[in-house]
């Protein structure tokens, strides 16, 4: 139960001037408490700080992140600043998270198992949110699996704890991050966050999230007695070692303590763990030549597109044209060794999409001006009600296509109508063309 409020108290949203009604207690942490609460019959989350975390800067901070407004509506922004006439200090009001959101704490003690499409879009949602939030010329400074919140069925992204965010290399207020996540120019105590120790932030957090495992901890870590503050720093700071650099092994994952990096790094397409390898050589030294949230925006869009279904056990895994170049074949089911048969596919340009029986595309796909539009499907595959051996692809989208077989002929496919999956054939979408392979 909370110690600052109890149901059916009032405080003053300070910006409308209008009360509201505290409901619920729903957890505290070092800075405060928070409360489900009613604000003109919206249920809100009210934050209310310990006297100590009360400061002006924090005011001053907050009304800036209020008028300035949330980057998108995955944050749970700041909306109304609060105060009382009862109790010190001040608050302010941000959406109420769902229910159904879980935090990557969730994950990590594997208690939660999304499959790999709701990981990838998460993924996607947090690179390309923090990305306006750069845009916007702020700074996150305290990214981490505390501050996230993902529905594993979906991959709907929450990022929660918005009062730590701060203009970018502006006046700094108190956050300079969580262990295990700070850029290690932090942890030596030679920069405050900024954009750039975002980054490597940002990808700790997915490394986390599809290796459930931390880049950093291998070998070395295993060998420390005592992880108090000064092996911490030596760590993640002052000799930090991916676990997968290319070029020294001495931090390899250690079979036994590291199992599961040891099961997901594999799985993973080529393109992703270079990424990664990236991310963890050349950005441990270099903040500037850290993978910026929008490659990582194409790299987790490129994974979405890349599933496909084991035909024996139903394991998502991954299309890797690298392994197929290299090797000849595909890699066996990662779940049950089965041997792999790709579905039919659709080349886009540069896009390579599965054409699994639940693959939709969207605006993006068909229309490199509409970049990153999830918005709505323009195309699904389907059934043939009257042969459910035979598969298509249905025009979900207002605009007639065009089917030009490797004959040559051409077929109208209107709004509604579907066009059988056959190799070879293209389909022109209005804006851009795409060819089935099979």
């Amino acid at each position: 139960m909370g110690e600052i409020f109890k149901p059916g108290d009032t405080v003053l949203a300070v910006n409308s001037k209008t009360l509201c009604t505290v409901e619920q207690f729903l957890g505290g942490g070092g800075q405060g408490e928070v409360y489900k609460a009613d604000l003109g019959g919206q249920k809100v989350a009210l934050k209310w700080y310990f006297p100590r975390q009360a400061t002006q800067q924090q005011y001053a901070a907050l009304a800036t992140l209020v008028s300035m407004g949330s980057p998108n509506d995955k944050f749970l922004w700041p909306m109304q600043l609060t105060s009382s006439e009862t109790v010190a200090g001040f608050g302010y009001l941000m959406p109420l998270r769902e229910s159904r959101y879980k935090g990557i704490v969730d994950l990590m003690k594997r208690r939660i198992e999304p499959t790999f499409r709701a990981l990838a879009k998460a993924g996607f949602i947090l690179a390309d949110s923090y990305l306006q939030l750069h845009t916007k010329g702020l700074c996150y400074r305290d990214i981490s699996f505390g501050n996230v919140f993902f529905d594993p069925d979906t991959g709907d992204t929450l990022i929660c704890d918005n009062d730590n965010v701060a203009v970018d290399k502006g006046q700094q207020v108190g956050v300079l991050g969580t262990p295990r996540f700070m850029a290690p120019e932090v942890v030596r105590g030679e920069a405050l966050p900024s954009t750039q120790t975002d980054l490597f932030s940002l990808a700790v957090l997915l490394f986390y999230m599809l290796m459930v495992h931390h880049p950093l901890e291998g070998k070395r870590e295993t060998a420390i007695k005592c992880l108090d503050l000064p092996a911490m720093n030596k760590l993640y700071g002052t000799e930090p070692l991916f676990i997968f650099d290319p070029n020294d092994d001495s931090n390899r994952p250690v079979p036994g303590y590291h199992d599961n990096v040891l099961a997901f790094w594999p799985i993973y397409p080529q393109f992703l763990r270079d990424m990664f390898t990236k991310a963890f050589t050349v950005g441990l030294k270099d903040p500037h030549g850290r993978v910026r949230e929008s490659e990582w925006r194409g790299a987790m869009t490129q994974l979405r597109d890349a599933i496909f279904y084991c035909g024996r056990c139903g394991a998502e895994n991954f299309y890797d044209a690298d392994v197929l170049r290299t090797a000849g074949k595909l890699q066996p089911c990662w779940a049950c060794g089965s041997e792999m048969v790709l579905p039919p596919r659709i080349r886009l340009g540069k896009q390579l999409v599965m054409l699994n029986h639940d693959t939709q595309l969207f605006p993006h796909h068909v229309n490199d001006t509409r970049l990153y539009d999830f918005s709505a499907p323009v195309a699904e595959i389907v059934q043939n009600p009257q042969d459910p051996s035979v598969w298509g692809l249905k025009n979900l989208s207002s605009e007639k296509w065009v089917i030009i077989r490797p004959d040559t002929s051409t077929q109208d496919v209107d709004p509604g109508r579907s066009v059988r999956l056959q190799n070879g054939i293209r389909i022109n979408f209005g804006n851009k063309e795409g060819e089935i392979r099979s």
